[in-house]
């Protein structure tokens, strides 16, 4: 043993120097990785980045143009002197101003001084002021767009600039009277770009940064400036007179991409925070790499000591075992008094859950017979006109017995059984609505949807109110659930839908529409109606029980929470949301019978 020890020792620096050069190597490949990753990443979300940019830009190119052509800009450029033609100027200015929400908007003689502007009123005003040194200026006047970003000299705000000509005879052109420029700013971008943990910046030709999400970066270039490019900003005035310097060198490697009409680029600087990370992982593994290697190691280089202590545990060991046995056997025993109480505890639940469905059951029971009462009124009246019918053509028939004439009799006789059809159509959803059975089964939702109208019809049409229903019967859908208590849920829905518009006046539109659709797996019930909507008060206890917003007596507030039930009892769901024209909307989701196509 002491001689294995004297022959490891010498190799313990050696394995730490190497151990110490891999984990060096992994950092590099791991940043190295990163880098390349990151700047892929950069220059896909740059790709994004970009046509927003352009798109600010152009989204304002046409207004200077489209401005040319206002009646007060020719008048203020034919009489400078007349005062009441520039305050019109002004005004119309400033409207157009604040309805594009742009920075600002201004009329320039053919020398370069501002004769009206959006900002009239403001300390800051643009009247009075010469511009004929910007370059969007000498490009108007000579016919041409003219396009600048730079820092505004009478309001130190920077922005980006649109210019065009305005002609004294808009019809014909002619030579140029005037330029009229919009301002715009792009500082929003700046503050989208903060979120971001990479380094964004914008920078013109020159690569001079002007829009960045680092502060300190703005104004800066990235190289040393030419002689060229620095009497062009000293002569422009384009950043006020601001000393560029150039960035601290090295830059890291970034990602760019042109935008614009002036040969701007967009740059994306990765985070070196998420380089260094990234080494730093690639680091770690290989760090616990040779880690597990060095413990596997010791863990063989013991081995043998441990199969020594391992013989001295042993007995140990016995004498634990036999008190983990005494152990487990007070543990069986906890457990199975446990068991027992949970049994019991089993029973009860189970008991409970029969008492509550028992109750659900009454409940929607209940809620049936309560709007068969509410529908009786209405029922009677469908009633009784066929019962009209049938008198009168039994009476007609009668007649046309006595004088000879079966023909015109038979024809009555017919008209009595269609009368005594409708009757018993009635009569029948009448009856199939009060049944009490809970059979899932195949229901053909269109059917029920027709039905559910049936019976409420006469309560729309004694309220004036349009119930559409649509194409509903060209549908064949068909769901899992039970056909009575769709009905239901239906039934309650459209007479709350009722209550909603009955009380509207006019000419506010009273109308409920249904519509059915299908969905992957399922089929939507859709009740739109055009009342007042869903108060945001009441949309959080919608379908609580007994939450009622009906005057005191003419409801308990369980509708919609029976319906809720009843919905969910048949694996569907039941929703409700106000529309953006107005009233609400009220979705009975159910699942598709399988194996429907």
């Amino acid at each position: 043993m002491y001689n294995q020890r004297m022959r490891t020792k010498p190799l313990i620096p050696v394995a730490f120097v190497t151990a110490l050069l891999l984990v060096a190597g992994a950092y590099a490949l791991g940043a190295l990785r990163a880098r390349a990753d990151l700047l892929e990443q950069g220059r896909r979300q740059l790709e994004l980045m970009a046509p927003d940019l352009r798109s600010a830009m152009d989204k304002y190119e046409t207004l200077p143009f489209v401005l040319g052509f206002q009646p007060d800009l020719a008048d203020a450029i034919a009489r400078p002197a007349d005062a009441a033609a520039i305050a019109r100027l002004n005004r119309t200015l400033q409207t157009i101003q604040r309805q594009s929400q742009v920075g600002a908007i201004y009329l320039m003689d053919r020398a370069g001084l501002t004769l009206g502007s959006s900002n009239w009123d403001l300390p800051t005003s643009f009247v009075g002021k010469n511009f004929s040194y910007r370059p969007y200026f000498r490009e108007a006047q000579q016919g041409r767009p003219g396009l600048f970003y730079g820092i505004g000299t009478a309001t130190a705000e920077a922005g980006y600039f649109i210019a065009q000509p305005v002609y004294r005879d808009s019809t014909d052109g002619g030579p140029v009277a005037g330029v009229v420029a919009v301002k715009i700013s792009l500082a929003e971008f700046e503050q989208t770009w903060r979120s971001s943990e990479h380094t964004i910046a914008l920078a013109d030709r020159h690569g001079v940064i002007f829009l960045s999400n680092q502060p300190d970066w703005r104004y800066r270039s990235l190289g040393p400036l030419a002689p060229g490019a620095q009497q062009e900003l000293a002569q422009t005035q384009q950043y006020s007179g601001r000393r560029i310097v150039p960035l601290a060198r090295p830059l890291p490697e970034f990602a760019v991409r042109p935008v614009g009409k002036l040969g701007w680029q967009l740059m994306l600087f990765p985070s070196q925070v998420r380089v260094q990370r990234a080494a730093l992982l690639s680091a770690a593994g290989m760090a616990l790499l040779l880690a597990c290697g060095g413990a596997l190691w010791w863990a063989l280089h013991q081995r043998r000591r441990r199969l020594e202590e391992q013989r001295e545990s042993r007995a140990a060991l016995r004498q634990a075992a036999h008190e983990l046995e005494q152990r487990i056997a007070e543990r069986t025993a906890q457990l199975q008094a446990t068991n027992s109480d949970l049994e019991n505890k089993y029973v009860t639940l189970q008991q409970t859950e029969h008492m509550l469905r028992t109750t659900q059951n009454e409940l929607v029971q209940a809620g049936k017979l309560a709007m068969l009462g509410q529908m009786a009124a209405g029922i009677t009246h469908e009633l009784n006109q066929p019962l009209a019918a049938i008198r009168a053509f039994a009476d007609n028939a009668r007649t046309f017995l006595e004088r000879g004439r079966p023909e015109q009799a038979e024809a009555n006789l017919g008209h009595i059984s269609d009368a005594s059809a409708r009757m018993g159509a009635i009569i029948g959803q009448l009856k199939g609505f009060a049944r009490k059975d809970q059979a899932i089964t195949q229901v053909n939702l269109a059917r029920s949807v027709q039905a559910s109208a049936l019976l409420v019809q006469n309560d729309f049409q004694r309220h004036g109110v349009l119930l559409d229903t649509g194409d509903i019967g060209g549908h064949a859908i068909t769901v899992a659930g039970d056909a009575v208590r769709i009905e239901q849920v239906l039934i309650n829905l459209l007479r709350n839908a009722l209550d909603a518009v009955a009380g509207m006046d006019a000419p506010h539109p009273r109308a409920v529409t249904v519509t059915l659709a299908r969905l992957e797996s399922w089929a939507e019930v859709r009740i739109s109606d055009t009342g007042p909507g869903i108060p945001e008060q009441v949309a959080a206890h919608l379908f609580e029980p007994f939450y009622t917003t009906k005057p005191s007596g003419q409801g308990l507030g369980l509708g919609l929470a029976i319906s809720s039930s009843i919905a969910q009892a048949m694996n569907g769901q039941l929703a409700a949301h106000n529309l953006p024209q107005g009233g609400a909307q009220f979705i009975l989701r159910l699942p598709l019978q399988a194996n429907q196509p």
